[in-house]
């Protein structure tokens, strides 16, 4: 049974796609790990570099490096 294929495309109503298309934006910039990943605190993507592990409720986390407040001035957003 053939299917006809499918493009990826919003519906009129703007919600909802027939198909989508593979991947992520936060997709890993080379080979490796993840390009970037999420602040445990600030929830903000930011690259790796910009991350470091912190104990926080008895486990490793990332979070912005050295906080969260100097890390948004750096990339030139608000917290």
């Amino acid at each position: 049974m053939a299917h006809d294929p499918v493009t990826t495309k919003v519906s009129a109503d703007g919600l909802r796609y027939k198909s989508k298309e593979a991947g992520s934006p936060f997709a890993p910039a080379g080979i490796g790990g993840p390009g970037t990943m999420s602040c445990f605190l600030c929830g903000k993507h930011r690259p790796r570099s910009m991350l470091r592990t912190r104990k926080l409720l008895g486990k490793a986390h990332f979070v912005c490096d050295p906080n969260c407040n100097d890390v948004a001035a750096k990339v030139g957003q608000g917290r």
